[in-house]
């Protein structure tokens, strides 16, 4: 299987949310479900569909994240430097509003763009790849053509 990169921040994220699944929001959905088991017929127990339910999430979702950290490739931005690669702390300037945004290329699993978290197979972070400070990018977005100007890089 192809290793999955994401940061250390990432990961720990993801380990966190498996430990909380597992200690407590799994133990709680079992505990739901056995009550409702105790209203009798469970052919019309809504109680119980919705809890089922919610159990099949929940095991869904150990099931992918535990395959996600087994796949895990943990790369420290730290350690990098030069032009923009995963991990960098890309600093843009908008060409035409003069707008600045600054995100972090990170992987999948991690990225929130409402955060600054932007995932390495988007279309602004593969343009951003490999390009330096004071580069101008052009980025197809599903809104047209857009011109950024890298203004800062950063590995922290």
């Amino acid at each position: 299987m192809e290793k999955i990169p994401m940061t250390r921040d990432g990961h720990t994220a993801l380990e966190v949310e498996l430990k909380q699944l597992k200690s407590v929001e799994r133990p709680a959905i079992i505990r739901a479900i056995a009550e409702a088991r105790e209203h009798g017929d469970l052919s019309e127990n809504a109680e119980y569909h919705s809890a089922k339910e919610k159990q099949s999430f929940i095991e869904g979702r150990i099931k992918e994240l535990e395959g996600v950290i087994s796949l895990a490739d943990v790369i420290d931005p730290k350690k990098m430097s030069g032009s923009i690669k995963f991990g960098a702390t890309v600093t843009l300037v908008d060409e035409d509003t003069e707008e600045e945004k600054t995100y972090q290329i990170v992987g999948e699993y991690e990225a929130n763009i409402e955060k600054g978290l932007l995932n390495i197979k988007s279309p602004i972070a593969r343009a951003l790849i490999g390009k330096e400070e004071g580069d101008s990018v052009d980025v197809r977005t599903p809104g047209g053509l857009k011109s950024y100007e890298v203004v800062k890089i950063v590995y922290a």
